[in-house]
């Protein structure tokens, strides 16, 4: 019956097979607060326990990334790499996630790929209390060659108003503090993948390193959640909030204060990534231009007032230890200070070069 759809490259009964495989990944998993299983029209989740609601969205993708994950034929850690870009995104608004939903895009539909890159949204979202109510999975010969794909993501939190961030009140005098990020995350990878073609990507990162280039650029996207929350559970204020992504520091920290102010950074205080290193190197890019497309070492910010930066730092630190960034390039720390714009001067200031 299928035979001409079939023939035109859309398998309807791969994907009937794929939507049984997601129930299946899915079972057991369900909140209370999900009001609808999957494989309805819409997935239904019921808001509780917030007295003046702010709901906070965002839709992402892990960009090119996703050209890696096929060629080395691995999928089990694209899905974190969405979910975590997600939280993250929502989390500078102080937003607590509440649910998501995925859209996978194929050109030839493959249920056990398929499956494993789900698998990945699922037990993200279920490490971070996210509830999966829904998404997409689209066969689109013509669109896709037949190995490739693509992977988004929509993500819904929710926010008191009253904790809501306001960036207005960050003055000159507050601190940066820098989280480490451990490679490129979700941002660079066109760059990276013609500084550093298929072909290298067997050869280590670094110097006496046993992590492959291919490794390096297939670790996953860290989530910040975790430490950030540590810091407000000890009562100290965050101020504002940046996740460092594409545009790096010099286009995503100015998002965290006013036009007024500025940051001025001092690079010596963090650890680039050695597959940041070894881009920038080979490609032979300024620091100007390296400090915009990649995160250069620092994966989220908090802005903090100054009297706050040590304990929060020193609560940051605990938690990384009990819960580690696998491959981080060091530790968090005071990464700059928050100054008055000159009316001509940039709004992020990196001293040290790259």
């Amino acid at each position: 019956m299928n035979d001409a759809y079939r023939a035109a490259g859309v398998n309807i009964d791969a994907a009937q097979e794929t939507v049984q495989r997601y129930r299946s990944l899915l079972a057991g998993r369900s909140q209370p607060q999900v009001l609808d299983g999957l494989g309805g029209f819409g997935g239904c989740f019921a808001l509780q326990g917030v007295a003046d609601p702010v709901l906070v969205a965002s839709t992402d993708g892990v960009g090119t990334k996703v050209l890696i994950a096929a060629a080395l034929g691995r999928y089990d850690t694209i899905g974190a790499d969405l979910v975590h870009h997600c939280i993250n995104d929502i989390l500078c608004c102080n937003a607590r996630p509440l649910f998501f939903l995925d859209y996978l895009a194929v050109g030839v539909l493959n249920p056990d790929m398929a499956a494993t890159v789900v698998g990945g949204v699922a037990d993200a979202c279920q490490r971070f209390g996210v509830a999966l109510v829904g998404g997409e999975t689209a066969e689109m010969p013509g669109v896709y060659e037949a190995e490739h794909f693509d992977l988004a993501g929509t993500i819904v939190g929710v926010v008191e108003r009253r904790e809501l961030i306001d960036s207005g009140n960050v003055a000159a005098g507050d601190v940066v503090l820098g989280l480490p990020a451990n490679g490129l995350h979700t941002n660079g990878y066109s760059l990276a993948r013609r500084v550093l073609p298929a072909a290298r990507w067997d050869e280590p990162v670094g110097a006496g390193s046993s992590q492959t280039i291919g490794d390096a650029l297939l670790a996953v996207h860290p989530c910040y959640l975790l430490y950030v929350r540590a810091v407000q559970r000890a009562g100290i204020p965050v101020k504002s909030m940046a996740h460092i992504t594409g545009g790096g520091l010099m286009d995503n920290l100015p998002r965290a204060f006013g036009e007024h102010l500025a940051a001025r950074l001092d690079s010596s205080r963090w650890q680039v990534p050695a597959i940041c290193r070894r881009i920038v190197d080979e490609a032979r890019i300024v620091p100007a231009e390296a400090y915009r497309v990649f995160n250069m070492g620092v994966g989220f910010c908090l802005v903090v007032a100054a009297g706050d930066a040590q304990p929060a730092l020193a609560v940051i630190r605990e938690e990384l230890a009990a819960h580690p960034i696998a491959g981080a390039a060091g530790s968090a720390d005071v990464i700059g200070e928050i100054e008055p714009r000159h009316p001509c001067g940039p709004s992020v200031i990196i001293a040290n070069g790259a």
